[in-house]
């Protein structure tokens, strides 16, 4: 671990000397000494761990592009510093957004250093079974990349290589069925080619593994219509992680990475550059949390994941942190150290039990897909849930959704799980707000359709 983060300390000051966040930005300021410094295994690791930093710079999607998009957290009104956030929140969003352009410029940027990563890594000279991880992780978070972009833009242009300024000019939004094989296909050489490990040393913990990219690749299947797929794919990982006995154990900063976290973008507060500031922080307890009606009335007394987003009083600060994202603040840096988890084996179990009832609903009390659904239900505290009252396979799709909302809240998921599960007009609108289906992606940047001024290559979403 503290390998790991010190190496993403220096990759992070080695990336950001030969570019910035612009999509255009494509080239090094010094072309000879990047030519220099892509040569040996150690070059590589700092190179790939540039790609793990720039991961630690996109919690703001996570925020504004989903929590606040879905029936989870909401803005009553918008201040000096929150309209892009309000308008967000409000599905009255433009192409001129401050949040969505700064977003695509990042995720832009994080493409480009996987690309530095894999245009130079097959002549690289060292250990091959290196060299095969190496090449594996970067090609691991440019699919998690265009995938965040896709659920939020639909097709957008992809880079597979480093490119000039002008061939990034020319790059045009592919089918959907082209931007599934880019994804796809990565994730499918490396699980198919066993390219990365199943764990890694204890200096290694974060890196991304087999697993994590078979969870992503699942989610992956789903996201384009291929149930039967994840529900083959997910089916191999179950046992191979497992559920916490206690829920509440699950975020706990000092049971990072335990056995139900497959990938999570890692922080270290005690290292410089290597925390984050105070996430969903309230002053006081009696400030407005920002939670919507349906999520202040989603759990029972006697589900225990409410208690995760309870607000507990840091110690020594002004401030009141979520235990869900809990952590004291370390006093030299003054950063916090929670962990982003992206995948987490609750995600497998409910993405299983949604594949196998796509596939074929089962009315059976034993069926695989119930009893993936029940595991995590009953691990909150709750009594199982009864197959006769998910008599059909819309009921079961429903479950499937309302468990998720009650277990991932905070963590990135519900917009997408709406939209991709068909409740994102019905939770708009019990949240007052009525939103059409051109809303369900966002819309295209209006600096990069400005820059590219060509609609044949670089269009708009319709609605937009």
């Amino acid at each position: 671990m503290k390998k790991l983060l010190t190496a993403i300390t220096a990759a992070s000051l080695l990336v950001l000397t030969s570019c910035s966040d612009s999509f255009f930005d494509l080239q090094p300021d010094d072309q000879v000494t990047v030519d220099k410094i892509y040569k040996t295994e150690s070059d590589f690791e700092i190179a790939v761990n540039g790609c793990y930093a720039k991961l630690q710079t996109q919690m703001n999607f996570y925020i504004e592009m989903c929590e606040y998009r879905s029936d989870n957290l909401t803005l009553n009104a918008p201040t000096a510093g929150t309209q892009d956030r309000y308008d967000i929140d409000k599905f009255k969003e433009t192409p001129a957004n401050g949040i969505l352009d700064d977003l695509w410029a990042n995720f832009n940027n994080g493409v480009y250093r996987c690309n530095m990563v894999l245009d130079r890594i097959d002549d690289a000279q060292f250990d091959a079974v290196k060299r095969n991880q190496f090449k594996a992780e970067a090609m691991f978070i440019r699919a998690l990349t265009y995938f965040n972009m896709y659920r939020a833009w639909g097709t957008v242009p992809v880079a597979r290589k480093v490119v000039s300024v002008d061939e990034a000019l020319k790059l045009a939004r592919p089918s959907v069925d082209e931007m599934y094989g880019y994804i796809a296909g990565d994730l499918e050489m490396i699980v198919n080619d066993n390219m990365l490990p199943a764990s890694y040393p204890k200096s290694d913990i974060g890196r991304a593994t087999s697993g994590a990219a078979k969870a992503l690749l699942a989610k992956v299947y789903l996201t384009f219509g291929h149930p039967d797929k994840a529900a083959s794919l997910l089916e191999g990982m179950i046992g191979s992680y497992s559920l916490l006995p206690d829920v509440l154990d699950v975020f706990d900063v000092e049971n990072k990475m335990n056995s139900e976290i497959i990938f999570a973008v890692r922080y270290n507060k005690t290292v410089v550059g290597e925390g984050h500031g105070a996430w969903y922080a309230l002053t006081n307890l009696t400030d407005d949390n920002n939670r919507t009606r349906t999520l202040n009335e989603l759990y029972t007394p006697a589900d225990r994941r409410s208690q995760l987003l309870e607000y507990v009083k840091v110690p020594d600060v002004n401030t009141h942190l979520m235990r869900k994202f809990y952590d004291t603040r370390d006093a030299t840096t003054r950063q916090y150290g929670a962990d982003n988890v992206i995948l987490r084996y609750a995600d497998v179990m409910l993405m299983y039990a949604e594949a196998l009832n796509e596939v074929g609903y089962s009315n059976r009390q034993d069926s695989p897909a119930l009893n993936a659904l029940n595991a995590v239900h009953t691990r909150a505290g709750l009594a199982p849930i009864d197959i006769a009252d998910l008599p059909d396979r819309d009921a079961f799709r429903k479950a499937v959704m309302l468990e998720r909302q009650k277990e991932f809240p905070y963590e990135g998921h519900r917009w997408f799980d709406s939209v991709r599960l068909g409740g994102a007009m019905e939770a708009a609108a019990n949240e007052g707000l009525t939103i059409l289906d051109y809303q369900m992606l966002y819309p295209i940047p209006s600096t990069e359709i400005e820059r590219i001024n060509d609609k044949t290559i670089l269009w708009q979403n319709p609605g937009y």
